[in-house]
């Protein structure tokens, strides 16, 4: 039996193929995303470039795909702790009570941690089909280092849903 979970994948652009290979890592195991992230095509991208889409505007688009999640996924890779729009996305995912699961990408390190994720996030898990899984599902997964090992989170964050 498949399972489907609505996610929005928080990843600097420049990762969109390792969304694809997130989701087919999951697909492998009977485990179906649907994503609602911001891919950037090249309409998408012409378009940021000439700055037609109002930032503004793309705040609004970004809010309505994550309420639409269950969870926010922060794809971690060479150059994501930089990106202004993860850590926005981070933070914007807190504010609306998501849970906030980072995963490093092959080849991340510790350095590319994004701020709002060490602040907000609900753990953190390398690339690893059953920690992933368990982590979307909603059970503690704990934090840990780029080369796996187990480490404390830097803020304690407790979700609680209103009755």
């Amino acid at each position: 039996m498949s399972t489907s979970k609505n996610v929005f994948i928080s990843h600097h652009h420049k990762d969109d193929k390792s969304v694809t290979d997130f989701t087919s890592l999951l697909a492998g195991k009977n485990y179906n995303i649907r994503n609602s992230s911001i891919r950037v095509n090249e309409k998408n991208k012409e378009r940021l470039e000439k700055k037609q889409i109002p930032r503004k505007t793309l705040e609004r688009l970004l809010r309505m795909k994550m309420r639409w999640a269950g969870t926010v996924v922060v794809l971690i890779g060479s150059q994501t702790h930089s990106r202004e729009w993860v850590n926005w996305e981070i933070e914007q995912a807190a504010k609306l009570g998501k849970r906030i699961l980072g995963v490093f990408m092959h080849g991340g390190k510790d350095s590319d941690i994004p701020e709002n994720l060490e602040k907000y996030g609900d753990g953190l898990v390398g690339w690893n089909s059953e920690k992933i899984i368990n982590g979307l599902e909603g059970k503690n997964v704990g934090w840990c280092n780029s080369n796996g090992e187990a480490r404390s989170s830097v803020n304690i964050v407790k979700r609680v849903a209103c009755q």
